[in-house]
Parts: C-alpha cells; structure tokens; sequence
C-alpha cells in the first residue's frame, strides 16, 4: 500500500459517510483511517469482530471496510452476521486471490473486494462506487396483487373488489379507475391522466365517476378516508 496523504476537511459535513474500518493491523488501520477522513468520510475503526459488533449496536454507518484474515471471528464470518442482521455495504480487504476465497464473500453479499497491497485512490473509488449504487433511485415500491382498505380488498390483476369475502360489483370504468390507483398508491393522480376519450377536457365528468366509485369503497363518500381529493392536483388513493 502506497502512502497516504491529504489534507483533513474542517468542519465535515453532516451528511459525511461514516466508514467502519475493521482490521487486526494498526498501521494499516491507522493510514486508511487518516487517509479516508482526508478525504471527506467520517470514520470509526476496530481491531477485530468483537469490537465491530460493538460499534455496529451504537452506531449507524454507510459502509463496513473490512479485512478478510483477523484472529477470533474472520472477516467472513463477521459479513455473514452483519448481512444476516443489516443492509450495510461491505468491502473486503483481502491478500488472497483464490477464486473460491471472493465467491464465498459474493454469496454472502459482499458488494466488492480490494487485494492488498492496494493504492489508496483506487480504494477510495471503489468505496465512492459502492456508496453511489446505495444512493441511486430509490426502489419501486414491490408490485402487489392486492390493495386493502379497511374491510376492502382490491385484486389489482383480476379487477376485483370484495368486502369480508363479499364481491361487490364494479362498472369496468370504476374497476379501471380503482387499478389506476392501487398501481400507484399513495401518489396523486392528475384529472387528465384519469380520463378517457369520453372525458378528455371534462372534469365535472371524472367527478362524477370519482363519487360513484366513493360510494363503493368509503363509509362516508362525503368524507372520504381512501380516495381523496388532492387540492389543485387530482386524486390520490392511500391504501393500508
């Protein structure tokens, strides 16, 4: 490992990364930690599992820099807890090659390796990587094949919807509606996203068909729980 320099950033920011950097050696724990505070990320350091565990129940942290050979609990070993409990990133610093050694890491879900001896950069890179991947668009929310609203349950591929077990009849226009939004729960819906050829440019129209279907899914359509009105914006469906 090439040496490490850098001027330290004062004060950092409050969103700064927080790195756990895990490793039996001091002077190696000792150069990442400085270099890597250099360089903008906040850092905790630990000699061995024990430590990391103990770190890991009081602290929050974006990523886990971790050395593969420790004495007690290895590398490995201390991933496959920290995946079994947590969705930390985790890179592994390793001195083996072994193609076996990085496949068994990967199953864990280890996000990458870095062999030693390493340059500096190149880890601060891959460390910068793995952190840019976490932070990249948000999931879509998993597709459901049901949406519940109180006693109400809407099967979305069937068109669907049933009270305590009960079908309850829908026109294919509201059974459209009501699959528009359980597709996309919780986000409103614009008045000319909701309309048809019959309705293109006549709000009042949508109106209508929104209370019509209110008065299927809502105790008091008048004041509605599930299907709202977003002022200036349309609709928006809020599901349990």
């Amino acid at each position: 490992m090439t040496s490490m320099s850098g001027q330290r950033p004062e004060p950092l920011p409050d969103d700064a990364p927080h790195v756990l950097i895990v490793d039996d050696d001091l002077k190696i724990r000792d150069l990442l930690a400085r270099y890597l505070y250099s360089q903008g990320f906040r850092v905790t350091t630990a000699a061995d599992a024990e430590m990391a565990q103990a770190s890991l129940r009081g602290l929050d942290f974006d990523i886990v820099l971790l050395d593969v050979m420790m004495p007690g609990i290895s590398g490995l070993e201390l991933a496959r807890q920290i995946k079994a409990v947590r969705d930390i990133p985790i890179c592994m610093l390793t001195a083996r090659a072994e193609p076996e050694h990085r496949i068994e890491g990967l199953e864990i879900g280890v996000d990458d390796y870095v062999p030693k001896p390493f340059e500096p950069r190149e880890l601060l890179l891959r460390l910068k990587n793995i952190l840019r991947r976490g932070q990249s668009a948000p999931a879509a929310p998993p597709p459901q094949e049901e949406v519940r609203m109180g006693t109400l349950v809407f099967h979305i591929a069937r068109g669907e919807l049933k009270r305590n077990n009960e079908t309850i009849k829908l026109t294919e226009r509201e059974r459209d509606l009501l699959r528009q939004f359980a597709q996309k729960r919780g986000v409103p819906i614009q008045r000319h996203e909701l309309a048809t050829d019959d309705t293109t440019g006549n709000d009042r129209a949508i109106d209508v068909q929104i209370n019509r279907l209110r008065r299927k899914i809502e105790t008091d359509p008048s004041n509605p729980v599930y299907l709202q009105t977003v002022r200036g914006k349309g609709y928006i469906l809020y599901a349990d």
